[in-house]
């Protein structure tokens, strides 16, 4: 089997290094190349990183956009520039691996998935933990009935950022929720589907940069269900981060720390897929963050060359960032659900 080309757009994202690694790596992509807008940051990776030092440079976009040989593109973006970059790919024809979230402007990331579909090519979000053991397995166990009707979910995701970082996220609404809830929320409606009522606490308590949202938190009202994602900033390292799942007959929860994680705590009122009723610690194998990028990748390729479906459909993709956004302001809510 011949290798597939592919490239990269843009190195801001903080995910570029590790996904310019997962093509490097990986013996089906044959890398071109990559194109970074900005030369001083083009300087810097190619003084600074090894990954970066022996890729080859596009000098234009174009250079990969019109190339035909090259049929994928990773879009590793800033997130103010990651949709733009989107678009081109997707209007050169080629399919995308894109970095999260998709942009601030839901009319636009529409029109961008409409035009994918029009075009036949496939967008893959990088959210990375689609392929991690434990939240696999928590899906399953939902998805099974193992738990029962799943009436709370609880996400913690916090992190622990300097002050230029959150000089660049403060341009988003949202601040720190905008930049990493996705990746919960991509289980949560994964599990649950869309959410009727959202509510956010967006507040910046730390005072370090006033115009990010540093401290935060998201109410998900479902039908019979409610989940809560908290994200904060300036937690203490090592952070605690933590998913857990409460259905009538069990619960599952992805002890912390889940990156990498060991466990998962699962109880169960009655006995059911293979354990008896009550409390377990079932092992989880810890995945490096690097191995979630290559299993990212991995299921990409197999979704391009026609061996596998798509582990996530589009309208999953939308569904994902019309969550996120309605919790940032992005999408009002409705009238007549405001409280």
């Amino acid at each position: 089997m011949s290798k597939i080309r592919m490239a990269q757009y843009g190195t801001k994202h903080g995910h570029a290094e590790g996904k310019l690694l997962a093509m490097q790596t990986n013996p089906q992509v044959e890398l071109a190349g990559v194109y970074e807008p900005d030369p001083a940051q083009r300087k810097r990776l190619s003084r600074e990183s090894e990954s970066f030092r022996r890729v080859h440079w596009f000098d234009d976009p174009r250079e990969m956009l019109d190339d035909p040989t090259i049929v994928a593109i990773a879009s590793e973006g800033l997130n103010a520039e990651g949709l733009a970059h989107t678009e081109q790919i997707v209007r050169a024809g080629k399919h995308v691996w894109y970095d999260k979230p998709a942009g601030d402007d839901w009319a636009h990331w529409q029109r961008v998935v409409h035009l994918a579909e029009q075009q036949g090519v496939h967008i893959q979000m990088g959210y990375m933990f689609r392929y991690h053991y434990g939240f696999q397995q928590i899906a399953e166990w939902v998805k099974s009935g193992l738990l029962g009707d799943v009436f709370a979910v609880r996400a913690h995701m916090s992190t622990w950022l300097t002050p230029a970082a959150r000089e660049v996220i403060s341009t988003h609404a949202g601040g720190i929720f905008y930049d990493l809830a996705g990746h919960m929320l991509d289980q949560i409606v994964w599990l649950l589907g869309r959410p009727q009522r959202v509510t956010a606490f967006l507040r910046n308590d730390s005072g370090i940069v006033p115009a990010f949202k540093d401290n935060t938190l998201g109410v998900f009202e479902f039908e019979r269900a409610i989940a809560f994602v908290d994200i904060a900033a300036m937690e203490p390292r090592p952070m605690a981060r933590r998913f857990e799942v409460y259905g009538i007959k069990g619960s599952a929860i992805l002890l912390d720390p889940f990156e990498p994680a060991r466990a998962l705590r699962l109880c169960l009122e009655e006995a059911g897929g293979g354990f008896e009723a009550g409390e377990h610690v079932v092992p989880v194998s810890p995945q490096s963050r690097q191995q979630l990028y290559n299993l990212e990748l991995e299921a990409f390729i197999r979704t391009i060359t026609g061996a596998q479906m798509p582990d996530r459909p589009l309208a999953h993709e939308l569904l994902v960032q019309e969550t996120l956004l309605r919790a940032t302001g992005g999408i009002p809510e409705p009238a007549h659900l405001a409280r």
